[in-house]
């Protein structure tokens, strides 16, 4: 098969050097994108006199032909023509004859290529932000039948303090609220169009970018021509905008596994979301959970990958840009399906309230408000930790909690103690009582949700 680009060479590479040159293994993921492209990219050269009416029409024709047949899956690719581009460009030609080949003036692949990339990542990042937004009401949904769910909270994995199960799971919704910001951010640095940047500066043909960057919907267009065929910070940004993502989600993950376990019991995920043992029949292993927790690395690696792939290279285009692709196309899938299944995972998961509770009695948690206790009558807070401190000693040495203790061992600690300080100790009043803003009390929380339903009832317009 003779290559479109062949005419400089005298001889053709070997079979095995075509197939680790090409990237059609890949980049047929970009077909939409590139019809797309292309279909601007000739009405423009039309409207600018390149090209004739008559010649436009038949080219436009073919593309929409092309396109309807990728849509049918219809199309196979060949390894001799690398990429998308040149396997479309000689269907094109093979529809409409050699007129097809005036398709690719004043046009690069290098420009073309970009192209692609922009429109792609513009239409997933759009699914990506929707993605999130579901899974934010799946954690509203649960969060509101669980705002006086209690529950141990927790520093360095040790109880610390009481908190409702609703301020919880809401963490992770204000964490998700900015990683959609990040991505929402970002789409003005997608949207911009490298089209007619040409190979690397420009074209001597009478081009009008502003015409393709309108027809494909961008916003404007790069400014410089070795700037548009060179950048891919676009998707270094989209990348580290999802490993950030990701790493909330890992956060969650772990959360959710070691909250299934025997040990916490706090939730129950839906058997469709778990998987048994093949020699162990009692047991349901977290698996999703554990594979976006284990996906987080393969996310990070995209980016770090294409990082290093970048680092170095000098302008304009370099072969070694092509490695561009296969991280990107992951990342994409990896972090859509880990949404998915995230919010499936959480509507669908059983909480254990009774399990929850139950383990805010059983702890220290409460010797904070032992200490807020004696601080509202007028002890100084760091002599009525070491009192608590002290308190919480005896209980260890007995055996016991600080619910436990008897009303004389609090007054021979301070006289100050009451006897309402067993209704101060009750996890469910220590929760209540935290109505700083942005806190754990029920009330808090209660307000937190409506903020968080208004956000996301007021959709972000991409």
């Amino acid at each position: 098969m003779k290559k479109l680009w062949g005419g400089r060479f005298t001889k053709s590479a070997e079979e095995w050097v075509d197939e680790f040159g090409a990237s059609i293994s890949f980049d047929q993921e970009l077909i939409m994108e590139d019809i797309e492209g292309s279909l601007a990219h000739v009405s423009m050269l039309a409207k600018s006199g390149i090209i004739s009416d008559e010649e436009a029409s038949t080219i436009i024709d073919g593309l929409k032909q092309l396109r309807k047949k990728a849509e049918n899956d219809e199309l196979s690719y060949s390894v001799k023509l690398e990429d998308i581009h040149l396997n479309l460009e000689s269907y094109l030609t093979e529809l409409v004859g050699p007129v097809g080949g005036k398709l690719h003036t004043a046009r690069s692949r290098n420009d073309q290529v970009a192209t692609d990339m922009h429109l792609y990542l513009r239409k997933q990042v759009k699914v990506i932000i929707e993605l999130i937004q579901e899974m934010q009401e799946a954690l509203i949904d649960q969060a509101e039948m669980n705002i006086e769910t209690v529950m141990p909270g927790y520093t360095h994995l040790q109880r610390a303090q009481p908190i409702s199960f609703a301020h919880h799971l809401m963490a992770y919704f204000w964490m998700l609220e900015r990683d959609k910001e990040r991505f929402s951010e970002s789409m003005k640095r997608i949207n911009l169009s490298p089209l007619g940047a040409g190979a690397l500066a420009g074209t001597t043909f009478p081009i009008d970018r502003y015409v393709t960057a309108d027809l494909l919907g961008f916003e404007g267009i790069y400014e410089n021509s070795l700037d548009a065929v060179s950048d891919r910070d676009f998707i270094l940004e989209f990348l580290s905008n999802s490993s950030t993502l990701m790493m909330h989600l890992s956060r969650l993950s772990e959360e959710f596994i070691l909250w299934s376990s025997q040990e916490f019991k706090f939730i129950e995920l839906d058997d469709s979301f778990a998987t048994g043992s093949s020699i162990m029949p009692q047991k349901k292993n977290p698996d999703m959970a554990e594979l976006i927790r284990g996906k987080t690395g393969r996310v990070y690696g995209n980016l770090m990958g294409l990082l290093t792939v970048l680092k170095g290279l000098p302008l304009a285009y370099n072969k070694d840009m092509q490695e561009d692709k296969e991280g990107m196309f992951d990342t994409v899938k990896t972090v859509a399906g880990s949404l998915k299944i995230f919010a499936g995972m959480i509507q669908t998961m059983k909480v254990n309230k009774d399990h929850m509770e139950k383990a805010t009695k059983t702890d220290f948690s409460n010797a904070t408000e032992l200490a807020d206790y004696l601080s509202d009558k007028g002890i100084p807070f760091r002599e009525a930790h070491e009192i608590v401190g002290k308190l919480v000693l005896t209980c260890v040495q007995q055996g016991c909690y600080l619910g436990d203790l008897p009303l004389a061992e609090y007054q021979k600690a301070n006289p100050l103690f009451e006897e309402d300080i067993y209704v101060v100790l009750d996890p469910v009043t220590a929760v209540k009582r935290r109505n700083s803003a942005g806190g754990t009390g029920f009330k808090q929380v209660a307000i937190a949700l409506e903020k968080a339903k208004a956000l996301v009832n007021n959709k972000l317009e991409i």
